[in-house]
């Protein structure tokens, strides 16, 4: 089973306009409701492929009864802790003029320190019938920066493996808790370095020595690119076709569930890299964030380039 965290989860509405203009009144073509956060995108993306998945999370009012209800119609087992307050919403503007897409993001919820000793313990319970765990994205108002590292190392107790997909403050603050995957973009790792870009050779020293800290997948995001992965098996490039996608936004969340599975089958480093590319490759073909098509992925694990880096 694998275990998804979502701390700040959303509805993701995505609304379809002929043209975005702002200051002004616009109508939406189309619209389409899901269950959002980075973690929720996983959750879709790992049940789709066939896994069994539980989500959780803290979830608050009328709009995470309806988070509950969507992920569970999506064939993941919801497990959330519910807190006062309301749940946020995201909303994503496809403009099909220029191709381009608008987000805004609400804040989410916050989170008493009652809540968050009730979800650590929460938590526990989950973490010893899981195979995987999967930690993604922002944390709402009250939960501390480090909160993850807490998370991480329950994990750890259980000898579990955990993913860990974030960025910023939250990454840099808890890599000390060594979770078994990152996986920051070329600029969030120049971050950590404190330098303003790095060459790939410099990339995957990096990585490398994160890896050696003990991160068992550094995984390095190059966008269209495709990816750098440091790993006990070498280090891999994996390279993408190049196509016009229909949606990029929750394509690294589809990533990080194809590493979810490749380690919750104890596939090797390269079907691993292989299957993540792929995936993520196939959700970008899909209008809805976080989904994917069976024949699509399939498709794409013969398209997907993943060549060994000698070093």
């Amino acid at each position: 089973m694998i275990l998804t965290v979502t701390l700040n989860a959303a509805i993701d509405k995505r609304y379809v306009v002929e043209k975005f203009v702002p200051f002004t009144v616009g109508r939406v073509k189309e619209c389409t409701y899901s269950a959002g956060g980075k973690g929720l995108n996983v959750s879709r993306i790992a049940a789709t492929y066939g896994e069994e998945v539980v989500a959780t999370g803290f979830l608050g009012g009328h709009s995470g009864a309806y988070i509950a209800e969507a992920i569970e119609n999506d064939g993941v087992k919801s497990a959330f802790l519910f807190t006062k307050g309301e749940s946020r919403s995201c909303i994503n503007i496809y403009d099909e003029t220029t191709k381009q897409q608008t987000e805004l993001l609400e804040p989410g919820i916050t989170v008493t320190k009652e809540e968050l000793d009730a979800f650590l313990a929460h938590y526990e319970i989950l973490v010893q019938k899981a195979d995987v765990v999967s930690i993604s994205g922002s944390v709402p108002k009250g939960v501390p920066v480090t909160y993850y590292s807490e998370l991480i190392k329950i994990a750890r107790k259980y000898k579990k493996p955990v993913l860990m997909d974030t960025s910023g403050d939250l990454l840099e603050r808890n890599l000390e808790a060594i979770p078994d995957m990152i996986k920051p973009n070329d600029d969030e790792i120049a971050m950590l370095t404190g330098k303003e870009e790095l060459s790939e050779e410099e990339l995957i020293e990096e990585a490398c020595k994160l890896h050696q800290k003990g991160i068992t997948y550094t995984v390095i995001s190059l966008g269209k690119r495709g990816s750098l992965t440091v790993c006990h098996d070498g280090i891999f490039r994996a390279r993408v076709p190049q196509f016009k996608p229909v949606n990029t936004v929750g394509c690294g969340d589809a990533m990080t569930a194809g590493y979810a599975i490749g380690i919750a089958k104890k596939m090797s480093g390269e079907d691993t890299v292989r299957l993540a590319s792929a995936i993520s490759s196939a959700s970008s073909m899909c209008a809805g964030t976080g989904e994917f098509h069976l024949e699509d992925l399939e498709g794409m694990l013969a398209q997907i380039e993943v060549e060994k880096i000698s070093r």
